[in-house]
């Protein structure tokens, strides 16, 4: 009997988006058929699930521990699996859920061959926004973002002509109430200790910089092609208003949830239809009692500031940005650095960096190693200073 079955393929299956998101397939498992899992180098969950959703292929990482074998499954590697995957048009959506750069070419493949694409990478915007946006218009292909603040955007836009501002809600982080001194000497246990959110490791330490609203503004302004100056952002430590928007004549529309990642994923991989979910009818006004909302203390916070005028710059300032905060963070999570290094890290390289006003893709790859590079080389200098 043929099936009405939603085709999808998720990449990066084993992380924290992509788990979620199975466990919303798993709850409407009438409405999608899944075509392909990826799960980097993390060969047995990505197993594990495999044999619980049967996909027909299966990709992991150049640098897997192992090939996996699994009876009536295709087992790919590496980019050119990533890439396979978003080149084969039985799907109709593909969840990009992978960490990092990795992200953007597979993307740009499904963008070609005409495929939805539910995001949840912000590499793919932040270094390659306009090639992918116009990409993405040239081949008529949706894109909804995963992120719960732009869902919530989509989900109050009728029409973006009429829309004068975007709102994007902070929680704040767990150094919200913490002075600067706190954060100086903060340590990773403590800046992974987020109040409201379960995410991996590197956006929540962005999160706690607050980097991670920084980089939502420029995704922002690639996803609705708003102006960076009619992008706001709110600190509001509920986390239960997800973003908001104002109409020209002064309206204000807000979604507004329960601070889980299931319901945004579940937006973006059944858009435009809604069905009843994991989280489905659990939200009570009563039971939240009040919403705090508070502006940003761009001082305590400079990510949010340098994001806002490397967005403005545009080109290869905000390969740039996300570069060296990504190294910054990981030299953190490795205890190479203090988290407020990650600061003066990434200013120091954007002060550094000429910015190339329409790179191709090309140069966006060899532009982001380049960063990579000398950032890895002030992160030596900073931890063989603090070593003396």
């Amino acid at each position: 009997m043929e099936t009405n079955k939603r085709k999808i393929s998720i990449l990066g299956s084993t992380g924290s988006i992509g788990t979620q998101a199975l466990e919303v397939i798993e709850k409407l498992d009438d409405k999608f058929e899944i075509i392909a899992l990826t799960g980097g180098n993390n060969v047995d969950l990505l197993e594990q699930q495999a044999k619980k959703f049967k996909p027909k292929y299966i990709c992991v990482g150049e640098n897997a521990p192992r090939k996996p074998e699994i009876s009536g499954v295709k087992v790919l590697c590496g980019n050119e699996g990533l890439e396979e995957i978003c080149s084969n048009t039985e799907n109709d959506i593909i969840l990009v859920a992978v960490s990092g750069k990795i992200g953007l070419r597979p993307t740009l493949k499904a963008i070609e061959n005409k495929i939805a694409i539910a995001l949840a990478n912000k590499e793919t915007l932040v270094m390659a926004g306009d090639i992918v946006m116009q990409k993405a218009k040239e081949n008529g292909v949706k894109i909804v973002p995963v992120d719960s603040e732009h869902c919530a955007i989509h989900q109050c836009i009728k029409d973006i002509s009429q829309v004068d501002k975007l709102i994007i809600t902070a929680s704040g982080g767990p150094f919200l109430r913490k002075s600067v001194e706190e954060m100086k000497s903060a340590t990773v246990a403590e800046a992974l200790a987020h109040p409201r959110w379960n995410m991996g490791r590197k956006i929540t330490v962005d999160s706690a910089t607050l980097m991670n609203k920084g980089l939502e503004v420029i995704e922002a302004h690639h996803l609705f092609n708003m102006d960076y100056n009619n992008i706001d952002v709110v600190v509001h430590p509920q986390s239960i208003v997800h973003s908001a928007i104002e109409y020209k004549d002064g309206s204000v529309i807000a979604q507004l949830g329960l601070p889980s990642m299931h319901i945004p994923i579940q937006y973006a991989i059944t858009y435009p239809e809604r069905f009843e979910g994991i989280k489905s009818k659990s939200f009570s006004f009563a039971d939240i009692a009040r919403l705090d909302f508070e502006k940003p203390d761009f001082g305590k916070f400079p990510s949010l500031k340098m994001a806002y005028a490397t967005g403005k710059i545009g080109g290869s300032a905000t390969v740039c940005l996300n570069s060296a905060n990504e190294e910054a963070v990981f030299a953190f999570l490795n205890g190479k650095i203090r988290l407020y290094d990650i600061y003066s890290i990434v200013e120091t390289m954007l002060e550094q960096h000429s910015a190339v006003k329409s790179p191709n893709i090309d140069e966006i790859f060899a532009i982001d190693k380049e960063i990579r590079l000398k950032t890895q080389e002030l992160i030596q200098k900073i931890t063989q200073t603090s070593l003396k």
